[in-house]
């Protein structure tokens, strides 16, 4: 299996695949898709700063209308769902080339894969950070993982979760709606709290189920992919990826 990294500006994605054609599919992708939202932002600023839900016109490029459903259905801002809607389409290019198409964007996992795929889950200042992850299998694919934090890393979020992770039919909708189940994470009780959050997960249409980590303290609902115990370090297990440096001509 290849593990690549690529950076374009605020993304940071890895790719994992069985094909370099297929992560120079996702690197087209990515740039692609990108510069069309650029566009389409410098033309209606309110979707970039808005923490609600906007429609979206006409002009609107894809990831742009995806993003928007997505914040509808979570009750979020449509930059809630910036990344997971760019990892999905960079996987949904990459299926040109492979039938193992993974893609990480800043915390949000799209997956469509025939192999089955281990997704760790981060959670901050909690014990249980790096110590679960789900164990996908090729029955629980396509699908979306997302995660908001309150107490680690640079996403907006109203709550103190040190984890809410969202499953989901794809990663633009993983990706809002853990926006919207972290936010609800308040408060000094993490009983409370995070059944709080998974409230919120129940009622998104699309969400299949939610993890949320707050301290000690962990909750699930719906129906999520097996979740496995990590042995040894799980960053050590990944630092080891190439950079990709995209040709001239892209």
């Amino acid at each position: 299996m290849i593990r690549v990294r690529y950076t374009l500006k605020e993304s940071r994605i890895v790719a994992v695949t069985d094909s370099y054609d297929a992560v120079k599919e996702a690197v087209m992708a990515l740039r692609k898709h990108r510069r069309l939202l650029e566009a389409y932002i410098k033309r209606h600023p309110v979707f970039l700063r808005s923490l609600e839900p906007v429609e979206v016109g006409d002009d609107a490029p894809e990831a742009a209308k995806r993003m928007a459903e997505a914040a509808f259905k979570a009750g979020v801002g449509p930059m809630a769902a910036v990344a997971g809607a760019l990892a999905d389409l960079a996987v949904e290019a990459m299926l040109a080339k492979t039938k193992v198409a993974v893609v990480e964007n800043g915390g949000e996992v799209s997956a469509n894969s025939k192999k089955p795929v281990t997704v760790g889950i981060l959670a901050g200042r909690s014990s249980l950070s790096g110590k679960l992850a789900f164990q996908l299998s090729r029955a629980d694919m396509p699908l979306g993982v997302g995660t908001s934090s309150g107490t680690v890393g640079h996403a907006l979020s109203f709550g103190v979760a040190d984890a809410a992770t969202v499953v989901a039919d794809d990663a633009t909708l993983a990706d809002a709606a853990a926006t919207a189940v972290g936010n609800a994470v308040k408060g000094e009780d993490p009983e409370k709290a995070v059944q709080a959050g998974l409230e919120v997960a129940e009622v998104i249409e699309g969400v299949r189920g939610a993890l949320v980590i707050m301290g000690e303290y962990a909750g699930i609902v719906g129906k999520l992919p097996k979740i496995v115990r990590v042995k040894g370090n799980l960053m050590e297990a990944v630092k080891d990826m190439e950079d990709y440096l995209p040709p001239k001509i892209m």
